[in-house]
């Protein structure tokens, strides 16, 4: 109960619009990163911590905005899953919402969901945020005519191991992005930075969610 008056699921969204009575808010999707689908909401990494989901959803909140979050199940499919928030973005623009006025926003494992919606719903207007998803070698390289579409920014952690800067792989160098930011952060905690609901990264991610002259 707890978690459902943090944020809306994404089953509830024709709700939200009626109940809001808005369609001026900005409605922003947050998907977390891989350790929380294996694990319960209170369980540690052996190395990074617990994963402070509701504490990253409480500081994402704003009184102009809708988060749609949800604890995703073990060993969901990153594509399907994708193609399950865009069903749910495009019932949000019949319902009045313009896409412009829809992010998405992901964490690692979410990060990479968020390419898979970008390069399936191939949106200018979306926005995106991707957060610690971009590696050398990572999976999205196998696919030569991956592209992104929307307005990205990509946020890395200088000491991730194995990070690669978004603007150094081919998805992005033959994607053509009109709007495309990207921010290297240094906090000294390699990929667990994303574990914690850190200004360094959720700052700049509510500026890119508000901004209006991307």
């Amino acid at each position: 109960m707890f978690l459902r008056l943090l944020f809306l699921y994404l089953s509830f969204l024709p709700f939200a619009i009626n109940a809001q009575n808005s369609t001026q808010k900005k409605y922003v999707f947050f998907l977390h990163n891989k350790f929380l689908e294996e694990h319960s909401l209170n369980e540690s990494h052996p190395k990074y911590g617990p994963a402070a989901y509701t504490a990253i959803l409480e500081k994402l909140r704003s009184t102009n905005s809708v988060l749609i979050s949800e604890k995703r199940n073990p060993g969901t499919d990153p594509k399907m899953y994708a193609k399950k928030v865009i069903l749910k973005i495009d019932s949000l623009h019949r319902f009045g919402v313009p896409y412009d006025r829809i992010a998405i926003v992901g964490t690692s494992q979410g990060g990479y969901i968020a390419q898979y919606i970008s390069y399936y719903a191939k949106n200018p207007d979306l926005k995106f945020v991707i957060i610690g998803a971009s590696f050398k070698n990572d999976s999205l390289n196998e696919d030569r005519k991956f592209r992104l579409y929307g307005k990205v920014l990509s946020i890395n952690e200088k000491t991730d191991v194995g990070a690669e800067l978004l603007s150094r792989q081919l998805r992005l160098k033959n994607s053509g992005l009109k709007s495309f930011k990207e921010i290297t952060l240094n906090t000294g905690l390699e990929h667990g930075f994303l574990f914690r609901a850190l200004d360094e990264w959720i700052i700049p991610v509510k500026a890119w969610i508000n901004s209006n002259n991307l």
